[in-house]
């Protein structure tokens, strides 16, 4: 099988292959890699994130159907459906936002594939397929087990082919609604000037996740033949793709109720007009657009608007400081990377949110919301910190290395009052804004209080080891076991915010037992603050990520001893073997 696919590969043309394996590596810019990067591995490692959760969630379902009967009901089987359907959704547009812009020509596609003789809709085919590719790695990893699972438990061995197949085209189905509807609005937006759309750009990439997140969180819960019949509930439906996919999953599989059938014409009908819409801003985008991405320039100095300049400890600090804001807003990169942790923040926030909204005001602190506002700290600060690690440009880097006229310990101080101002201010302010109708008052200001020490403790222990400019340092993807540290950190970070969180609870009501929490973590910050202090005097600046040096041996041995060892402990050897005495020098 592997070789018959490689020799239907080797038959597509040369021109074909080569774009498709550079715009396939291109998730990830090249120009921020280090030159040691592994971009498979590192692409790799997080489709087995979405294969391990295909797994674990398939086999929940199995377990959970039979050994409880109850599991069984329409509606418990209707919602199970219905969040497979919503979660690939979610999957999909995550994917779409996080490839925004890279299926349309930028200016280094028309800068180096114009003079060559490559024509633009091998350009768009190579494109598109690299998109699909990553598209369908998804769609496969995330569904290859729970999709067998729910065909076994509707239909058994005997209608598992036909439920499959409805299974596996539904989800492409609603994957590609989702990804072509957000092309098309890139493609209507591409069709404006260049500098407006990169401004647009920018504002609808960052309005994508917050959309996508929050309508998977807030979105109502109907999943009994009830609740989608009654007419109240049809504007809701008609809002709602996820749902019209359900139906259209059920028409294919089971059979529909003739009342529910204008839920799958709607999929019907929304899957063709994503298609053709994408199909169409592509090729316009390619057809018009793009000769202006190389005769308008992508940023121009502004004629007017509102300029602030402040001073926040030194010109250094502020430098850095601003470098790292505009970085931000700006870099298409920088903010994909840290819109996916804040992404989890707004998760957080949401079902928090959404657990309290039925309760009645004033309402009173409990575990759960202090637990959220400890997992919602952890991620920004950490989030926060792994952004930092990406570069701006590796060409523009420079500056920063041959202006270093000060000692480390300045440049360390800046990242950490980037990471206070951009990760531990806006959440405490989150934090402090959903806190407003929850009561005794004094209790919610000291979670604050508490929330604000936790939040500079994080950064001192995500300053530890980092002696580099924020944004100004060359990454190396595929070092690390991204698996591991994806499960791991799931598990060390609950089981820290359950046993922080009771902690904290019950030292509110006990005044000792606060003012003792509070001591402690002052003792952390100031032990952390000065070690970092000390650390950052003696180290050097790092601007390029290296693995280390390995030697090679070629494993040859004498008498049982490699002689690599022999050769690497002879100059300071001296052994004693009966009565004579072998003396090892150096011979030059």
């Amino acid at each position: 099988m592997p070789k018959l696919i490689d020799k239907l590969i080797r038959r597509l043309p040369l021109q074909f292959r080569v774009l498709y394996r550079q715009f396939l590596l291109r998730v990830i810019d090249l120009e921020s890699l280090s030159i040691q990067a592994d971009i498979p591995r590192f692409l790799g490692q997080f489709a087995g994130i979405l294969i391990m959760y295909s797994a674990i969630q398939g086999l929940g379902l199995l377990m959970g159907f039979a050994i409880d009967e109850r599991l069984r009901l329409l509606s418990t089987i209707w919602s199970v459906e219905q969040r497979l359907i919503s979660t690939m959704m979610l999957v999909a547009g995550l994917i779409a936002v996080a490839s925004w812009d890279n299926i349309f020509p930028d200016r280094r596609d028309a800068m180096i594939l114009s003079p060559l003789p490559v024509r633009p809709r091998v350009v768009l085919i190579a494109k598109v397929a690299a998109s699909a590719a990553v598209l369908g790695l998804a769609v496969v990893s995330l569904n290859f087990a729970s999709g067998t699972a729910l065909a076994l438990i509707l239909g058994g061995i005997p209608h598992f082919l036909r439920i499959t197949a409805a299974y596996w085209f539904t989800m492409i189905a609603a994957s590609v609604f989702l990804y072509g509807a957000l092309l098309t609005v890139q493609g209507v937006t591409a069709l404006l000037p260049r500098r407006l759309f990169l401004r647009l750009s920018a504002i609808l990439q960052i309005a994508a996740f917050g959309i996508l997140v929050s309508a998977y969180f807030l979105e109502p819960k109907l999943n009994t033949p009830a609740a989608l019949a009654m007419a109240t509930n049809h504007q809701a439906l008609e809002w709602l793709p996820d749902y019209w996919f359900f139906a259209l999953f059920n028409q294919l599989a089971v059979g529909l109720p003739p009342t529910f059938a204008w839920l799958a014409a709607r999929a019907w009908i929304g899957f063709g007009a994503s298609v053709i819409g994408a199909a169409s801003s592509l090729l316009l985008c390619y057809l018009r657009t793009m000769r202006k991405t190389v005769e308008e320039p992508d940023l121009v100095p502004a004629s007017r608007g509102l300029h602030l300049a402040s001073h926040l400890g030194g010109g250094l600090r502020s430098a850095i400081v601003f470098f790292g804001f505009r970085s931000l807003a700006r870099s298409r990169q920088h903010r994909l990377a840290l819109a996916f942790y804040l992404s989890i923040v707004l998760a957080i926030a949401l079902s928090w949110l959404r657990s309290n909204l039925s309760a009645a005001a004033p309402r009173s602190l409990d575990a759960n919301i202090v637990i959220a506002s400890f997992m919602m700290t952890v991620l920004a600060v950490f989030g926060l910190r792994n952004v930092f690690s990406l570069p701006v440009s590796l060409t523009a880097n420079w500056v920063w290395r041959i202006t270093q006229l000060r000692s480390t310990e300045k440049y360390v101080a800046a990242a950490r009052s980037s990471l206070i101002f951009f990760a531990v201010v806006p959440v405490w302010l989150v934090s402090a804004a959903l806190l407003l109708d929850f009561r005794p008052r004094l209790q919610v200001a000291a979670h604050l209080g508490v929330l604000a020490l936790i939040g500079i403790a994080l950064v001192e222990i995500a300053l530890v080891g980092f002696h580099k400019v924020p944004f100004a340092c060359s990454y190396l993807p595929g070092k690390t076991n991204v698996q591991f540290i994806f499960w791991g950190s799931i598990v060390v970070l609950a089981t820290a915010a359950v046993l922080v969180g009771r902690a904290e609870l019950h030292a509110l009501s006990h005044p000792a037992e606060y003012g003792w929490i509070v001591a402690s973590l002052l003792a952390v910050f100031v032990a952390l603050l000065s070690f970092n202090r000390y650390r950052a005097r003696s180290a050097a600046l790092m601007f390029e990520e290296l693995q280390p040096e390995v030697i090679m041996t070629l494993g040859l041995t004498r008498d049982g001893v490699s002689i690599t060892e022999l050769s690497a402990e002879a100059p300071a050897r001296l052994s004693t073997t009966g009565s004579e005495r072998l003396t090892f020098t150096d011979s030059k």
